[in-house]
């Protein structure tokens, strides 16, 4: 029998009820929240171009033994890395390696961690608005309280320090 991973409809899940804590009323939750996620971005880069470098190096080989006929599937496995490694995270367990890091964690509008969906969406935005606009569309988050992207204003998330969830009166289950 299958067994389907759904996000419980149960509000002692969620880290909170209906939307996040505002950040006057609680700040630490936000506390360097920007300049966390950047350097965790980072960091998630460099794991990324070790990954896409043991990849590249692995399916290159296969391709000269295909004589170039796996070497459409190199090119492919590559691109999409990023896309796969952040959504894998973020749909596991709300934070890539380099959000764990830093102490970084990405939750739902309601509080629950985000499923599969939930990340791709979030992955597929942020890779696609960034590459439009250059990065310019990260300036989004000087102008919210909450210190959202305009990706987790689409995808329906909010990023927030998870030992201060953990640690807060907002205890998940």
């Amino acid at each position: 029998m299958a067994r389907f991973n759904l996000p419980s409809l149960n509000t002692v899940d969620a880290a909170w009820s209906d939307a996040p804590p505002d950040p006057l009323d609680d700040p630490d939750l936000y506390d360097g929240i920007v300049w966390r996620r950047s350097l965790a971005y980072l960091l998630d880069v460099a794991v990324l171009a070790v990954l896409g470098l043991i990849v590249w190096l692995g399916l290159g080989l296969l391709a000269v033994l295909s004589f170039g006929l796996l070497f459409p599937l190199q090119i492919t496995a590559v691109a999409l890395l990023p896309a796969a490694y952040h959504t894998f995270f973020l749909g596991s367990a709300g934070a890539t390696p380099g959000m764990r890091f830093f102490d970084v964690e990405v939750r739902s509008w309601i509080g629950w961690r985000p499923d599969y969906v939930q990340a791709f969406l979030q992955t597929v935005l942020f890779y696609a608005t960034v590459a439009l606009t250059s990065w310019l569309i990260l300036v989004v988050v000087v102008f919210n309280d909450r210190r959202r992207t305009l990706h987790d204003f689409m995808a329906g998330t909010v990023c927030v320090r998870h030992s201060r969830v953990m640690t807060d009166t907002l205890q998940i289950a």
